[in-house]
């Protein structure tokens, strides 16, 4: 909520706030370091200074993933650009295998957007960056003029560590693992046509919108060996399985009988003529799991909420033509290809 007293006219933001003077420290304090203060950010230096110490005392190794964020609109059920941004980078690092630990963002913000917006959208990416553990180190503020940008553009980078003897990396899958989804698909992109008006019925769907280092780090304790993770957002399960599959050189077969959908996505997808394996998630990920191992990570899955409803989708073929197939409902096999152009732009 915005810190206006009932009554004023709502603040907005100026050239000024992103002029590096006055207005710009004021925001800065007011809006984000009020929300995300640490040791680290507490300074507002140029950068931010990390102890080598406590990094290598959890890993061998660091992962750095940068993402940006330009989904319309701002605010969607089930989450907002700050929470998408922040699980988002968490869920880049976590499929990695790495422990996520420290976040900067850049804010682009077009000339004209509402301060109190702003600072809902801080508030938000404050709880998503608790409830992942993560804490924002440094960050830079823009400001462009009206028409130049779409009231609001998040740049994100994020830190985090790999603990010694872990090697998750799409090039490791092998035949006899089993491939593993951590919940049902599209949610986020269905969620974000309902929020555009696009749907011709109503909908309670939220998106999946969540951070997923806590449910990788159980799958790792009940297997350390995993071959590949992938969060499944553009591109879908099609696109993230395709990718991995073309990097392993290797066949992967699934079942459509066994992803999970809901009823609500699996309708709307109908009624829009969408395929739903190209279809968005931003809490949901893919795995390839030693076959030996599967039942053991998908239990320890399903004993998580965001992993509730996991499912053993399909294989790794032993022979067969480097790329996906899905055997359908229908009995007949269809090749999954990645996804070509977008499907649903700006979701992300």
């Amino acid at each position: 909520m915005s810190d206006d007293p009932p009554g004023r006219p709502e603040r907005t933001i100026s050239l000024a706030h992103g002029a590096g003077g006055k207005a710009m420290h004021d925001l800065v304090e007011a809006v984000f370091l009020r929300r995300f203060d640490n040791p680290h950010l507490r300074p507002l230096d140029d950068q931010a200074k990390l102890g080598l110490a406590d990094l290598t005392a959890r890993g061998d190794r660091l992962a750095i993933t940068t993402d940006s964020f330009v989904v319309d609109p701002l605010f969607f059920p089930g989450g907002d650009i700050g929470r998408l941004a922040v699980c988002g980078t968490v869920n880049d690092l976590a499929v990695g295998g790495a422990c996520p630990l420290y976040l900067t963002c850049g804010f682009i913000i077009e000339e004209g957007l509402a301060i109190g917006t702003l600072e809902r959208i801080a508030t938000s990416m404050r709880a998503a960056a608790s409830e992942a553990g993560i804490a924002l180190v440094a960050g830079d503020t823009k400001v462009v003029e009206r028409g130049s940008a779409d009231k609001l553009f998040i740049n994100t980078t994020g830190i985090g560590v790999i603990p010694a003897g872990i090697a998750v990396a799409a090039g490791n899958a092998q035949p006899g693992d089993r491939v593993v989804v951590s919940g049902p698909l599209g949610d986020h992109g269905i969620a974000i046509l309902a929020a555009r008006g696009k749907l011709a019925f109503e909908t309670e769907l939220v998106s999946d919108c969540r951070p997923l280092g806590e449910l990788v780090a159980r799958m790792l304790e009940a297997c350390s060996a995993i071959r590949a993770m992938r969060d499944i957002t553009r591109g879908g399960l099609g696109t993230v399985l395709s990718e991995i599959a073309h990097a392993s050189g290797c066949a992967i077969e699934i079942d459509e009988a066994a992803l999970p959908l809901r009823p609500e996505v699996r309708s709307a997808a109908e009624l829009l003529g969408l395929d739903v394996l190209y279809l968005a998630s931003e809490g949901t990920l893919a795995a390839i799991v030693p076959g030996e191992a599967a039942e053991r990570i998908l239990s320890a899955m399903q004993r998580h909420p965001h992993g509730r409803d996991a499912a053993i989708i399909g294989k790794v073929a032993a022979a067969g033509r480097i790329g996906v197939t899905m055997r359908t409902a229908f009995g007949g096999r269809r090749s999954v290809d990645p996804l070509i152009g977008e499907q649903l732009p700006r979701i992300c």
